[in-house]
């Protein structure tokens, strides 16, 4: 009950804080590439149940290719390189987390295509809480589209590696989560947003 009231609070006042910033990147978004200004993809949340999650469009609208993002991603626009260097194109998420599909701290959505691969027991675990904005996995994980296009295979990479990583950390997460602990994902997130280290 305290997790969700902080992630009402924080999201509500965030959302009205940073009002201005998100009007001019959905203006800038809109103005860089035909499209529309949100990216909303299906996702897998808590007790499996699906949503649709909200993100500022980095790429080129239809633009075909993989689920995943490797390196210097030709789909991706001159804005989008940025929002996704700064984290802002997550902002949105925020509404995610106020109507209640995400939590501010939890393990990240994964697509159903991916989730369809996790262990039983970890599955359960896993999506035993809502997902979220960031999690000790994404921190562990900034270099994961570089990770990924040093790979032969990009796709093998992330499913025999990164994801079973990145399950272990969600697992461990889920086990030891405390709103103390939340605070601490926070702030190591914002330190490595802004270029201070994690």
């Amino acid at each position: 009950m305290a997790k969700r009231v902080f992630d009402v609070l924080v999201a509500g006042f965030g959302l009205l804080l940073l009002a201005p910033l998100l009007l001019l990147i959905a203006l800038v978004v809109k103005l860089d590439s035909p499209g529309p200004v949100f990216f909303r993809q299906e996702r897998v949340g808590r007790a499996g149940r699906t949503f649709r999650i909200h993100k500022f469009r980095t790429m080129r609208d239809g633009a075909p290719g993989t689920p995943i993002t490797i390196g210097d991603d030709p789909r991706i626009t001159r804005a989008g390189r940025w929002l996704r260097a700064s984290k802002f194109d997550e902002l949105p998420q925020l509404i995610d987390v106020l109507v209640g599909d995400m939590s501010l701290v939890g393990p990240r959505p994964e697509l159903p295509r991916y989730v369809a691969l996790y262990p039983p027991a970890l599955r359960d675990k896993v999506l035993s809480v809502r997902p979220g904005i960031t999690d000790p996995a994404s921190l562990a994980y900034r270099d994961e589209s570089a990770q990924l296009a040093r790979a032969a295979d990009p796709e093998h990479e992330y499913v025999h590696v990164v994801l079973p990583r990145k399950l272990a950390l969600a697992a461990d997460y889920v086990e030891r989560a405390s709103l103390a602990g939340d605070l601490g994902v926070i702030w190591r997130t914002l330190c490595a947003v802004w270029g201070r280290g994690s």
